[in-house]
């Protein structure tokens, strides 16, 4: 009988209801874990965030980010707090740190539709709403924000940064994504505008040459807010600068009842980091109403990510079993018009694992 292989994971909370989401994740995998002979895993806990901030003055301490460097993968709950800010008046967000830190370029962000009734748009199936946002995560709109302002000043620039190197890794991988997929990819940009974002086509146009089997056309930021709103399902992957990401994200996610659907990964070629798309939700924190499913599902992709037959099967379990948890109208969270917890969200998708078998 061969030994299973034992993954070491570093878990995140962090801050408002990231331990609360983050408890249902790792059931499941304890529940994937059940299922198999061939992997386990071992989890071992970090304090970031902003609580970390007001515990030690830094919410993502030295010490902590050379340890989880240690793991073979990344699980986060979310970090900061709206009332705990840095001087610059903006929030701790050690999240954005660790995307740079550890050089991952890659944002995925999946937006899969699993019952009509959770989308705001009429009649709208899971065939109609399944796309991959692709989000550069090192530089864009968001290479300027460490840069320190004064406090009395009476201007402030922000600088998009677009790079060869972070364009052509990012493109190469997404159109690897679609490959796996429908053989599409959109890039997203404001090359009518900006000179940043023409150089970004430019190597978009150059990369796609390298995969003649894929299909590509190119959409400006405004037009594709429309277009995912008027006709979602024309779209595979998109591909776009950090900040664009970051705002379709969210929206993207409306089409398929919320933040708490949308699971995230952002991904380098030695580290990866899985975590919900949403944020802290400091609203409702302790009242064991959160939706874990965006959670859920990241968990599913840091199982692709580690890439090994088995995790390949416990990633493709978990997701039939959110869809199989997701068909029964009674199985819904309070943010998706349902009655049920955080914590029997995850039981219920758990046992259907159980039921199922890897």
């Amino acid at each position: 009988m061969s030994i299973p292989i034992r993954y070491s994971i570093a878990v995140l909370p962090g801050d408002g209801i990231g331990p609360e989401v983050l408890a249902e994740g790792l059931k499941v995998l304890r529940a994937i874990e059940d299922q198999s002979r061939e992997i386990s895993f071992e989890f071992h806990e970090y304090s970031v965030g902003a609580a970390e901030y007001l515990r030690s003055g830094d919410p993502l301490p030295e010490t902590t980010l050379t340890a989880i460097k240690s793991h073979q993968a990344i699980l986060l709950g979310a970090m900061g707090l709206p009332h705990i800010r840095c001087p610059q008046g903006v929030e701790m967000t050690p999240q954005i740190d660790l995307r740079e830190i550890l050089d991952l370029y890659c944002g995925l962000r999946p937006i899969r539709l699993y019952h009509t009734d959770h989308s705001p748009l009429k009649n709208r199936t899971s065939s109609d709403i399944d796309l991959l946002i692709v989000r550069e995560s090192t530089e864009g709109l968001f290479s300027s924000r460490l840069r320190r302002q004064a406090l009395d000043s009476t201007e402030v620039t922000d600088t998009m940064l677009v790079t060869k190197r972070a364009s052509e890794r990012l493109f190469r991988r997404a159109f690897r994504e679609a490959l796996k997929r429908k053989r599409h990819v959109t890039l997203v940009d404001k090359a009518n505008v900006l000179p940043s974002m023409a150089f970004f086509r430019r190597i978009f146009d150059q990369v796609s040459r390298e995969f003649p089997d894929v299909n590509t056309d190119r959409v400006y930021v405004d037009a594709a807010s429309l277009y995912l709103i008027q006709r979602p399902h024309t779209f595979d992957v998109l591909v776009t600068e950090n900040m664009f990401g970051d705002i379709l994200s969210d929206l993207a996610a409306g089409l398929i009842g919320g933040m708490g659907m949308a699971p995230s990964a952002d991904i380098g070629d030695h580290f990866g980091v899985f975590q919900p798309s949403h944020g802290s939700a400091p609203d409702i924190v302790g009242k064991g109403i959160a939706n874990p499913i965006a959670t859920i599902l990241s968990v599913a992709m840091m199982l692709e990510w580690l890439d090994h037959p088995e995790t390949h099967r416990g990633a493709r379990l978990i997701r039939e079993s959110v869809e199989k948890t997701m068909a029964d109208p009674s199985n819904r969270t309070v943010d998706l018009g349902g009655t049920l917890s955080c914590q029997q969200m995850g039981d219920r998708v758990a046992e259907t694992i159980g039921k199922a078998g890897v």
